[in-house]
């Protein structure tokens, strides 16, 4: 009876695993889901409704993008963190709810390196260092030169504590030896307009926001937060180039499932987004919105959060920022 025992209890573990292999090998056989942490029309949503719209031509399953947003992307990414492993369930998830939240919030309800198999940064979304057209300065050297004189001069608005608008304000302030006021608002479009009017007068502000303005004659473009220079504008420098060695301060966003996924199936999507990220038509209207496009491998993009991680906790550290109440 003990070999009876035996012999089906091995038979039912070589179905179990049998069916895992084959549900792997049949990977899509039904609609893939794509949360996004914030509402239609943004820079992720868009990203992830391209790229099932693509998915949607090779594998004819259908791709639904659900826009779970609260908690500053948070919802999201708890809900991605808590989905079935079996890569039906992926998240567009950014640096903010995976490298500066965990650095902000003593607790949060998912683990970013613990709960995630990483599939590929997708994309960066730069910023733009400008002024009104009217200041002073002409140069960043010489605000700099001017922020040293006047110490209270620089107010900043940003779109919110812990954004890459807020940071690279820190960061600048940190590097450049210069003090700045930063006042945070509920998003860019409330900002652009005391930057306009004057109760402002400088903004790290996302390239897509300002860069029509900079092109209207409106603001003055600086320099560009991120490492490499903009097609968008490729005429404005780094702030490396300006001799702010490994400045970086832009948001980006990934590709990622819940950790568990069998890598059979992340393999998979690695292969099939880094063609998507290849297309002459989806870099094209990618790129027009000042986006940058990445598809590095799962392994860089896993490192990139530890690194990030660890370089933003020290500018928050040193700089004692608090989440906002």
């Amino acid at each position: 009876m003990r070999a009876i025992y035996a012999i089906v209890a091995a038979l039912s573990v070589w179905l179990a695993a049998a069916s895992g292999v084959s549900a792997q090998a049949n990977y899509p056989d039904k609609p893939i889901r794509i949360i996004v942490g914030f509402l239609a029309g943004v820079a992720p949503d868009v990203t992830s409704r391209l790229i099932g719209d693509k998915f949607n031509e090779t594998w004819a399953k259908g791709v639904v993008v659900d826009n779970v947003t609260g908690a500053g992307g948070n919802l999201a990414v708890e809900r991605a963190a808590k989905a079935a492993p079996d890569g039906y369930t992926l998240l567009m998830g950014g640096n903010a709810s995976l490298v500066i939240n965990p650095n902000l919030f003593d607790k949060l309800p998912y683990d970013a390196v613990k709960d995630f198999a990483y599939v590929t940064q997708v994309f960066i979304v730069p910023n733009l260092v400008v002024v009104r057209s009217d200041f002073p300065a002409k140069t960043l050297p010489e605000l700099i030169a001017l922020a040293k004189a006047n110490p209270d001069l620089l107010i900043a608005g940003h779109a919110g504590v812990g954004t890459s608008q807020h940071l690279g304000g820190e960061l600048f302030m940190k590097m450049a030896g210069v003090k700045m006021q930063q006042v945070p608002y509920r998003g860019t479009p409330a900002v652009i307009p005391d930057l306009l009017g004057g109760r402002l007068n400088i903004f790290f502000g996302n390239i897509s926001n300002v860069l029509p303005l900079v092109r209207e004659g409106k603001l003055r473009a600086f320099a560009i937060t991120s490492r490499q220079r903009s097609p968008q504008i490729p005429e404005l420098p780094t702030m490396e180039e300006l001799g702010f060695a490994g400045f970086d301060a832009t948001a980006w966003f990934g590709l990622m499932a819940p950790a568990g996924t069998p890598q059979p199936i992340l393999d998979r999507l690695y292969r099939e987004t880094s063609k998507v990220l290849a297309m002459p038509d989806v870099r094209a209207k990618l790129q027009n919105l000042g986006l940058q496009l990445v598809g590095n491998t799962p392994g860089e993009f896993a490192g990139l959060i530890k690194t990030e991680t660890a370089a933003w906790g020290k500018v928050i550290k040193d700089a004692g920022i608090k989440p906002a109440q």
